[in-house]
């Protein structure tokens, strides 16, 4: 055990390089090797300039790194150096994949660490001033992604909670909000949708459930898609659309 060394399991935040904690970015600095995602950014890999930096993106629909493959360099780099930090966008412990890499590296006896995050949910809430749960309107909240492990059924249950957020959201949001229409949601509940949240590109969609179900617009980047009432406009901001 003494001659293997740490890994630290670090969320990256939404994208904005101020936006990780003080702790990750500590960890950074020391770090003498860094497995980071697609969607950390050049502007957070500067906080570690010192280190060697393996990317191993994961980025739907484009070449990626498989899983196992990860879990095994994440094995290997601690039995090199001392200090090495797996860098995810957002935080480790939601859709990171965090149980599968900590399985590897608890089983190979290899000393790990979590540092959260800021997930992106939080953060596209506070980017759009838009809170997730409102007193008299929206008490419960859902995060959920449409993806699934190769190994289980790509249709899953729908939560069923006030105010829902969708990961990953693109395409799969358009299939989501035919499923909310079809339980019976109503076709005017407010929907805002954000894309590259924290990021100097930045964009901010607010359409209804209906309108989602015909479609958005291409992205170029991460988009998150945030559903309810909660989610209805205050009056300054009416203006804000497409």
């Amino acid at each position: 055990m003494s001659q293997l060394g740490k890994v630290y399991l670090i969320g990256a935040g939404p994208g904005a390089q101020d936006l990780i904690t003080l702790r990750g970015a500590r960890l950074l600095a020391q770090a003498e090797v860094v497995l980071h995602d697609a969607l950390v950014t050049e502007e957070m890999l500067e906080l570690c300039p010192q280190a060697l930096k393996i990317p191993v993106g994961k980025r739907s629909g484009q070449r990626s790194t498989a899983q196992t493959v990860i879990n095994q360099q994440l094995v290997d780099n601690a039995g090199r150096f001392k200090l090495v930090v797996r860098l995810k966008g957002g935080d480790p412990m939601l859709f990171g994949r965090a149980d599968e890499e900590l399985r590897a590296l608890e089983e190979a006896g290899i000393e790990v660490e979590v540092v959260p995050g800021i997930t992106t949910a939080v953060a596209a809430a506070a980017a759009t001033k838009q809170p997730l749960t409102k007193r008299g309107v929206a008490r419960s909240v859902a995060f959920f992604t449409s993806s699934t492990a190769p190994e289980h059924a790509e249709e899953t249950d729908m939560p069923d909670s006030d105010t829902l957020v969708q990961y990953m959201g693109g395409r799969e949001a358009i299939i989501t909000a035919e499923r909310l229409l079809a339980q019976g949601r109503e076709p005017e509940t407010p929907v805002v949708v954000i894309e590259n949240v924290s990021r100097p590109d930045q964009r901010v969609v607010r359409i209804t459930l209906a309108q989602l179900a015909h479609g958005l617009d291409a992205a170029h980047g991460p988009v998150l898609v945030m559903l309810g009432h909660a989610m209805a406009a205050r009056p300054h901001q009416a203006a804000d659309g497409p």
